[in-house]
């Protein structure tokens, strides 16, 4: 086992407010727009967004597809009403179709997810734009690493306020500040299509994905002595470490080649 350290709570909590707070005076905008997926992540979101800016500087968006699990929904709306925010439901899939009927390719899974929350992050800007607010992410730390969001979806957004959180520490952190247990309960997922959770797609736990992430990425350790202290095979680690070089384009501004000056 590799012992990740355990953060401070309060002054995280105390952290991630006063860098909302800094964020929305910088960018003299209104307040936080957040996608409410019913999951821990915006939950969390949401909740330290209401505790920075007060709830009249939240608005939240629950967007749901067929393929949204009926609880998600339901919790998304829920913490809403609990948090006292304006929020908005809209369901996605008549603007999915279109986009599908106006392509006429071979349906593709992966695809069709990515353009999912490629919709949803476009809705998501144009209430931010209609409304002078700030986009808020939703993105741990885990997740980023590893590439597991929709390049300019999920991934597209003005700050990412648990975006240092590796997602052991956002259950710590939703813990402390009381979030509903039946949301840090549930499996993650993102409901892209049917039946998906986030450690099925990536082939393994994000306990043992946060041990080896923070190996490899903060203790500089070796694939085979992550593996050995886990006791997993290197292949393992392998893995996840392929994911965190193959999409290191997500993160980055998009490349150019250098003009030639005469």
């Amino acid at each position: 086992m590799i012992k990740i350290p355990e953060i401070d709570l309060e002054k995280t909590k105390a952290d991630i407010i006063q860098f909302i707070q800094n964020k929305v005076n910088e960018s003299k905008t209104n307040g936080i727009v957040v996608g409410l997926s019913g999951g821990i992540d915006s939950t969390l979101v949401a909740y330290l967004a209401c505790e920075a800016l007060g709830n009249d500087k939240v608005f939240a968006i629950v967007m749901p597809s067929t393929t949204t699990p009926t609880d998600d929904k339901l919790h998304g709306i829920s913490i809403a009403q609990k948090l006292g925010i304006e929020y908005k439901e809209i369901a996605i899939d008549s603007i999915l179709n279109e986009y599908l009927s106006m392509t006429q390719l071979d349906e593709n899974e992966l695809a069709i997810g990515n353009l999912k929350a490629r919709i949803r992050m476009s809705i998501i800007y144009y209430y931010a734009n209609s409304k002078n607010y700030l986009v808020s992410g939703t993105g741990n730390k885990s997740e980023i690493l590893i590439g597991y969001f929709t390049k300019y979806g999920d991934g597209a957004c003005d700050i990412e306020p648990i975006g240092d959180l590796y997602k052991h520490d956002v259950y710590k952190l939703s813990e402390f500040i009381d979030i509903p247990q039946e949301i840090i309960d549930k499996p993650p997922r993102a409901g892209l299509w049917n039946n998906q959770t986030d450690e099925e797609e990536l082939g393994m736990g994000y306990d043992l994905i946060d041990q080896i992430l923070y190996a490899y990425t903060e203790k500089d350790m070796k694939n085979t002595e992550i593996a050995e202290k886990l006791d997993i095979s290197v292949d393992d680690v392998n893995m996840i470490i392929t994911k965190i070089t193959r999409s290191e384009h997500k993160s980055k501004v998009p490349e150019s080649p250098q003009k030639t000056i005469l």
